[in-house]
């Protein structure tokens, strides 16, 4: 059911103008996708312009809400943070997604960005146990953009990297981490916040 999904969600496209850049620096095989996190709605922007297949991990709570047949759907990755053994099994699925052929999309953010235009320090949690699990699958940022109207509909821009020059096997997390950020922040000629987006928003609401 998944490229059925993806053809029905290109009728999104009567709302959204989605302007997808750099998707030739992709190749046609397995490749791991880094964003950064804007919208719930960022993995599916990211499909509208191809037919790539991207499971993204998911956090558990959105497949128990009104609507979770939609991730279903989509062969999104539930995971639940803090529990090892659900971990454990999304990496593996993750693993499996790669040896299919197909792409893993990754939001190190953890959590919605509350400033649209800036990046928030990334987790490695999750981010870094995946690369070191498939060290010869390029990666690639993945910047994705909402503002300003085109014809009536929204305005969405993606725009997606070449492959990121990380060697798994020779590099520390945080070198790997620096270079996943500087990329994200450079595509997308974001701000950077060294504090996480979760601690941002709590201090927000206090």
């Amino acid at each position: 059911m998944y490229y059925p999904t993806i053809a029905a969600m290109r009728l999104l496209r009567l709302r959204w103008a989605v302007t997808a850049s750099g998707s030739d620096n992709v190749g046609s095989g397995p490749a791991i996708l880094i964003g950064n996190h804007v919208s719930a709605l960022d993995p599916v922007v990211a499909v509208m312009s191809h037919w790539w297949r991207v499971t993204a991990f998911t956090k558990v709570e959105v497949f128990e809400r009104r609507g979770a047949v939609f991730f279903r759907l989509m062969g999104q990755i539930p995971l639940r943070r803090g529990d090892e053994d659900s971990s454990a099994w999304a990496l593996e699925m993750a693993t499996a997604t790669l040896r299919d052929g197909n792409m893993v999309g990754l939001y190190p953010e953890g959590t919605r960005s509350p400033d649209k235009r800036a990046l928030h320090r990334l987790h490695k949690r999750i981010m870094i146990p995946v690369l070191q699990a498939n060290p010869d699958v390029p990666v690639h940022a993945i910047v994705t953009t909402y503002g300003g109207r085109n014809r009536g509909r929204d305005r969405v821009d993606v725009r997606l990297s070449p492959p990121l020059p990380i060697d798994v096997r020779t590099m520390s997390a945080d070198e790997i981490t620096t270079i996943v950020r500087d990329a994200l922040v450079s595509l997308g000629n974001l701000d950077y916040v060294d504090a996480y987006a979760r601690d941002v928003k709590a201090a927000l609401a206090r």
